[in-house]
């Protein structure tokens, strides 16, 4: 059963009109998932009140979710310490920086951290709804839900595709020629030194400029980009899953099963299976 609730019974929105909810803050006593909205006041500390129920929720073992600037909801109340999370692309920065013990992923649609998940923008929330659903009944109820609501089981990247690019004043000195020269070649085995190579720069040097480019290390992000040539291939061919993950540059199948649970909770099978409606099988 779902219940909102808040410090008052009518919450104001930034859009001129407030919300009334069902009940007070006493609904996260017991709640087993507590998930924050994004708030029109989040530049500002919520209330004491607020962040000790939110607190005490999380103690407890509840869920803790947060969609958009939600996130700053959770951070105040020390749920992210020490975790990675995400909120919208144009404040990540800004939490980053209000809040140095937590990792803030800049690039994601969502982040699972267990017990407590974090999402983007409100679209991304719908991401996450479906993303716990899979986790929480399996694969062919989410893709049942994501069909009777018209939105995609999984979409692809992260929320680095919706950041504006500024316009280059001068040369380009990053490394976005080696990225690309990385991903056409992702089948190949690729380590730092290759990377470096291509660059024309130390491994030091790579790793630093990599950090301050994409705010992942090169190992974190050539896995994810491996991991999104494989879901491209599940979605878009046949092919057996051992060619899969050739051709994404996984060792074998089993390492690009051993990702696909770490980092999808699936599996390449299930995950193939899930994003084309079909029902699930065993496997």
């Amino acid at each position: 059963m779902s219940r909102s609730c808040g410090p008052s019974r009518r919450t104001p929105t930034s859009d001129g009109f407030d919300l009334a909810v069902d009940q007070g803050l006493e609904a996260l006593t017991d709640a087993e998932t507590v998930i924050v909205p994004g708030y029109a006041t989040w530049a500002q500390p919520p209330a004491t009140v607020v962040t000790r129920a939110l607190a005490a929720a999380a103690d407890r073992g509840a869920r803790m979710m947060s969609i958009c600037v939600g996130a700053f909801a959770l951070a105040h109340a020390g749920i992210l310490d020490g975790r990675r999370a995400t909120t919208h692309w144009m404040v990540t920065g800004l939490l980053a920086e209000q809040f140095p013990r937590v990792e803030v992923v800049a690039d994601v649609l969502y982040v699972d951290e267990g017990q407590v998940l974090t999402s983007a923008g409100l679209a991304a929330g719908l991401d996450l709804g479906l993303h716990v659903v899979r986790r929480d009944h399996g694969a062919e109820a989410a893709a049942e839900l994501a069909r009777f609501n018209v939105v995609a089981p999984h979409r692809d990247g992260g929320q680095a595709q919706f950041i504006p690019r500024p316009i280059s004043v001068g040369p380009d000195t990053g490394l976005a020629a080696t990225r690309a020269w990385a991903i056409e070649n992702l089948g190949r085995s690729l380590a730092l030194a290759d990377l470096a190579a291509h660059a024309c720069c130390s491994e030091r040097t790579l790793v630093r400029r990599f950090g301050e480019e994409t705010g992942r290390s090169p190992k974190r992000w050539l896995l994810q980009m491996r991991l999104e040539r494989a879901r491209e291939l599940l979605e878009a061919t046949e092919i057996p899953v051992e060619q899969v993950a050739a051709q994404a540059g996984f060792p074998s199948a089993g390492a690009l099963r051993a990702h696909f649970a770490e980092e999808l909770r699936t599996t390449p099978s299930a995950y193939r299976r899930t994003y084309r409606g079909q029902p699930a099988t065993a496997s």
